[in-house]
């Protein structure tokens, strides 16, 4: 990813533990975090698809996933600290 990169996150409506399908920003928090850190501007933007995250730099979608597959983040991601 270029460096200092205007990172847009696209996200869709999802159901979390039997709630109403809603926006929901909480399971974005860890990846803005790290992106933040990094040097990048974070933009959420919201999209109609269901379940779904999408990472754009430059017009392009860098990463694709299921919203429900990305973890919450207690704690500030320290890449230093994980092994490799």
């Amino acid at each position: 990813m270029p460096k200092d990169a205007v990172v847009i996150i696209r996200y869709g409506p999802y159901s979390a533990v039997g709630l109403s399908v809603e926006y929901r920003t909480f399971r974005l928090e860890g990846l803005q975090a790290v992106l933040t850190r990094d040097g990048h501007k974070v933009i959420l933007e919201k999209i109609e698809d269901w379940n779904v995250v999408e990472l754009m730099v430059n017009e392009e979608i860098v990463f694709h996933c299921n919203i429900q597959d990305l973890e919450f983040v207690s704690v500030p991601f320290d890449s230093s600290t994980q092994a490799c």
